[in-house]
C-alpha cells in the first residue's frame, strides 16, 4: 500500500478500536445482573420473579475475546505506525510538518483575497443620526437628521492581492507535491483485513483465525 491507503487504514484501526473499546467499557455489558423480586417472602404461594438484564452489546458474551481483539488492534497499529514512519523517513519532504504549514497558507490566503475585494464606499442613511437641540420652550428634545456614511480601504490592497496570490500558488505547489508522496511511496505494512469490511466481519475473522490466548 501507499502513504494514502496507509493513513487510511490507520484511521480505520482507530474506529475500530474506539468502537471495541466502548463495548468493554461498559459495564452493563462486563457484569452479569440478576435482579430477583422477593415476593415468597409476602406471599409464600407465590414463586420469586428472576430476570438478568439485557447487556447493551450483542458481544456481552464475548468479552474476554473483545479484549484479545483490542489488543490485536493495538499491536496492527503499532506495526503500522513503524511503517508509516519508515516510509517518511525517505522523503523529500516533511509530511506532518507541511501538511500543518499548507493550513496556515491557505488560511492566510483566504483573509488576504477577502481582504482584497473589500471596497472604499460612501452612502447616505435616512434618519441614521440622532442628536439634541432646544425647543422653543427651552426643553432639550432629540432629533433624526441624515447620516453619510465613508468607507474608506486602509492598507495598500494590491500588496495584500500579491500576497493572497503568492500564497494560494505556494499552497498549490506544496498540495501537489504531498499528493506526489503519499501516492508514490510504498509502506512496509500488509493490511490483515479490507479497509471496507464492517466491525462484525473484522472480529469474526479474528475470533477464528486467532485462538485463545
Amino acid at each position: 500500500m501507499n502513504l494514502k491507503e496507509a493513513f487510511r487504514f490507520q484511521n480505520r484501526l482507530q474506529d475500530l478500536f474506539r468502537t471495541a473499546e466502548d463495548i468493554v467499557s461498559d459495564d452493563r455489558n462486563v457484569l452479569k445482573v440478576e435482579r430477583t423480586t422477593l415476593r415468597k417472602k409476602i406471599m409464600p404461594e407465590v414463586e420469586n420473579e428472576v430476570v438478568m438484564e439485557t447487556p447493551d452489546s450483542e458481544y456481552a458474551d464475548q468479552i474476554t475475546r473483545m479484549c484479545e481483539f483490542l489488543l490485536y488492534l493495538l499491536e496492527e497499529q503499532e506495526k503500522l505506525a513503524d511503517a508509516i514512519h519508515a516510509a517518511k523517513a525517505q522523503l523529500d519532504v516533511h509530511i506532518d510538518s507541511e501538511t500543518g504549514l499548507n493550513r496556515t497558507r491557505q488560511l492566510l490566503a483566504a483573509i488576504f483575497a477577502h481582504m482584497g475585494d473589500l471596497r472604499s464606499s460612501e452612502i447616505t442613511i435616512a434618519g441614521g443620526g440622532t442628536g439634541y437641540r432646544f425647543n422653543a420652550d427651552g426643553n432639550q428634545v432629540a432629533y433624526k437628521c441624515d447620516l453619510k456614511k465613508v468607507t474608506t480601504i486602509h492598507f495598500d490592497r494590491l500588496r495584500i492581492r500579491k500576497y493572497a496570490n503568492q500564497l494560494h500558488k505556494k499552497a498549490d505547489e506544496v498540495s501537489a507535491a504531498l499528493d506526489q508522496a503519499l501516492i508514490n511511496t510504498d509502506v512496509g505494512y500488509e493490511a490483515p483485513f479490507d479497509v471496507n469490511d464492517s466491525f462484525a466481519s473484522v472480529f469474526e475473522e479474528f475470533v477464528s483465525s486467532h485462538p485463545d490466548r
